[in-house]
């Protein structure tokens, strides 16, 4: 072949590469995932998610027929009635922690023995319990509901909301200091936490979903005094373990801590 020849026929392969190139041929391939079916998840969906009865770092919260909010580590720890629709948080992972969460029906299984798994907006779970706290209150007495904001409970600290820079009035230390173990959408521990802190201890908040050491610390603390699963806030006062949000038994906790200090 003369010199002239392989001059075009390289000039000519290299044409054709770019060309190649400039049109997709040799296109990175696609990193979205995709489902069984071939098409792409939908943007509102968490990633997929198997879990099983022996699936290790679960947390499970399932709501009780009054709206209450319990949180257990197994699946076979959720009574009948809280089945249905239960949150799965896997401490080891941050999807299902943020505005979308995991929805399990543990009466239902697939063929791998997984339980079927959906995902839903926090808000929509959080609202699953505030509508059967509701019900409960309309099938108590409909008259009953507040339609303002409830009166403050007699010897109740001042827990009214306030504008920006309008501080509250400030309640000095007391030298308590109070562990809240409980979760972000958890309106009760936050309840627990003001509480606390308007009656001068000092709180510390964990995270079980976000922090699988806390998970762990409550778990054992429950052991302790003889409790499994059980609902959130677990609230540790000084080694007293209280478990929901009660302000006669803070008060009663607060008090007794304060004289084993000699406050």
């Amino acid at each position: 072949m003369s010199t002239r020849r392989l001059a075009r026929l390289v000039a000519y392969l290299s044409l054709a590469s770019a060309v190649a190139a400039a049109t997709g041929a040799c296109k990175k391939p696609s990193t979205e995932k995709q489902d069984e079916s071939g098409t792409s998840p939908k943007a509102a969906d968490l990633p997929s998610l198997e879990v099983k009865a022996d699936t290790p770092n679960l947390l499970l919260t399932w709501i009780d027929d009054k709206g209450d909010f319990h949180v257990v580590q197994k699946p076979a720890d959720v009574p009948t009635e809280g089945r249905g629709t239960v949150r799965v948080v896997l401490t080891n992972r941050e999807e299902g922690t943020g505005k979308l969460v995991y929805v399990a029906n543990l009466d239902e299984t697939t063929a791998t023995g997984a339980y079927r798994l959906k995902t839903m907006p926090r808000t929509e779970w959080e609202e699953l319990g505030a509508s059967k706290r509701k019900a409960r209150l309309e099938a108590l007495a409909p008259s009953a509901l507040p339609s303002t904001t409830p009166p403050t409970e007699p010897g109740a600290p001042d827990d009214k909301p306030r504008g920006p820079g309008q501080a509250g009035p400030k309640t000095p230390a007391t030298g308590v200091v109070a562990i809240v173990y409980g979760a972000d959408w958890c309106k009760p521990c936050h309840d627990a936490e003001r509480y606390l802190q308007q009656r001068g201890a000092t709180v510390i908040k964990k995270d079980i979903e976000a922090n699988e050491v806390a998970a762990d610390e409550m778990r054992k603390k429950l052991e302790r005094i003889g409790r499994g699963g059980a609902s959130i806030p677990v609230i540790d006062v000084m080694g007293q373990i209280l478990v929901g949000f009660s302000p006669a038994a803070l008060e009663q906790a607060l008090s007794s801590a304060k004289s084993s200090k000699g406050l």
